[in-house]
């Protein structure tokens, strides 16, 4: 046989071969493969880069909308503003400020504007130390009090970051206490944790250990 008649006869074996395979796979002679159950798309809360609550500060840096928050809209800036005390001690808040809810603390002790508001300006903070910080950089005046938290926040370990990891790609930009925590209430309000990582493919379970006859 001639060399051309045995690659004729190679290719045909060949050729019958793969027509064969092509058949079996479009009948799926070998089985269905297992379909998987669809993957839940995972919360928006758990994905999402805002801060925890848009406060005045955030609005300050990014020169949003604050002519809710002008105290000289109403308070005249000559007249430092008195404080109305209930028989308890308790500041009692105007009508104007009825949103708010004091709750700095479990002991009530703080729940006292001018632990924290100047009175002799209110665009301005006051630590206890003398210093004043403004309202837009307001997580000095928090660290007077929580020293050891706000280490932490100095550190990275505590709060918010956005921003680069690599700095050679951008700035990061460390939030403010309030981004997160209500000054006036701040304690954290419980979340739920974020879903654990989807199992593509599903754990096949142990068949139970067949009984042994005795």
């Amino acid at each position: 046989m001639t060399r051309n008649g045995n690659t004729n006869r190679v290719l045909a074996v060949l050729t019958l071969l793969f027509s064969g395979l092509a058949v079996a796979f479009a009948l799926r002679l070998w089985g269905r493969p297992v379909v998987l159950p669809p993957i839940p798309l995972v919360d928006p809360i758990f994905t999402n880069t805002a801060t925890a609550r848009v406060s005045l500060g955030l609005l300050l840096q990014t020169h949003g909308d604050t002519s809710d928050y002008d105290c000289y809209t109403c308070h005249d800036k000559k007249e430092p503003v008195k404080l109305k005390l209930d028989d308890q001690g308790n500041v009692v808040l105007p009508k104007e400020h009825s949103d708010l809810v004091m709750g700095h603390g479990s002991h009530n002790r703080n729940n006292n504007c001018y632990n924290c508001h100047d009175e002799s300006n209110l665009e301005a903070l006051q630590t206890r130390d003398g210093r004043h910080p403004k309202l837009a950089e307001s997580s000095p005046l928090c660290g007077s009090c929580h020293g050891p938290t706000y280490d932490d926040w100095e550190a990275g370990a505590h709060g918010r970051i956005s921003g680069y990891w690599d700095r050679k790609l951008g700035p990061f930009v460390r939030q403010n206490c309030v981004a997160c925590h209500d000054p006036h209430k701040p304690a954290f309000p419980p979340r739920a944790p974020a879903p654990g990582p989807h199992l593509l493919h599903p754990i096949a379970q142990a068949a139970p250990p067949q009984e042994r006859n005795p």
